[in-house]
């Protein structure tokens, strides 16, 4: 069973803190559609933009899990890649219901930033401190997605299916926190892996921001 008194779920809360302080406000894109003032046009920019992003992310996960094959921070990585797979097929639906967008589906650079980052950690990160890192940021993004599935429910009238995408990823992410604890091991990252993590987190965090500001401005 889990215990806060273990120095890895002490390190994890601590980063996960330090990359969603309680005092930053939402991205302007999620703020606009919690207050149905969002424009589904951009939700199919968005569909798009994900499905480049899924690929890659998943490529790089498992990149991450065959570096580490050995341990079980390797299943771990696995893990992650298909559950990629999983909200992958989630996307064709909401695209759907989004409807044809004038805006060519070609990659935005700042939407591409995250998983380029995502691919360069999968070869020059270290895994205990990538994981510690994609924990880190689990919270916010489920907290984004939860809102919009909220918001296309009341202000668009999606249905279950539309909303798939965003349901996926507004889940609890205990149990993958939990399990990345216990494969990086109770004694808790070194030094050097927890000053990485947080390297790594301010830059996902960062490259994670440009990409709701960029599909926020688009006319």
């Amino acid at each position: 069973m889990p215990t806060a008194d273990r120095p890895i779920d002490r390190q994890l809360q601590e980063l996960r803190a330090e990359s969603t302080p309680p005092t930053e406000e939402p991205p302007t894109l999620v703020r606009e559609f919690a207050t149905g003032r969002g424009r589904i046009g951009v939700l199919a920019v968005l569909a798009a933009q994900q499905e480049r992003i899924i690929a890659s992310d998943r490529r790089s996960l498992l990149l991450l899990a065959t570096r580490c094959a050995d341990v079980p921070l390797g299943a771990w990585f696995a893990g992650l890649a298909d559950g990629e797979s999983a909200a992958l097929r989630t996307l064709p639906a909401l695209a759907a219901a989004c409807g044809p967008t004038e805006t060519p589906a070609e990659p935005l650079p700042g939407c591409q930033a995250y998983p380029a980052y995502l691919a360069w950690l999968s070869l020059n990160g270290h895994p205990p401190a990538v994981a510690a890192a994609l924990v880190a940021n689990f919270t916010a993004w489920g907290g984004y997605c939860a809102t919009l599935a909220g918001a296309l429910r009341r202000f668009h009238g999606f249905g279950e299916e539309a909303c798939a995408f965003f349901d996926f990823f507004a889940q609890p992410p205990t149990a993958l926190e939990q399990a990345a604890a216990d494969t990086l091991g109770p004694a808790g990252l070194t030094d050097p892996d927890l000053d990485a993590a947080r390297e790594y987190g301010r830059l996902l965090q960062a490259y994670e921001r440009l990409f709701w500001s960029t599909l926020a401005e688009l006319p």
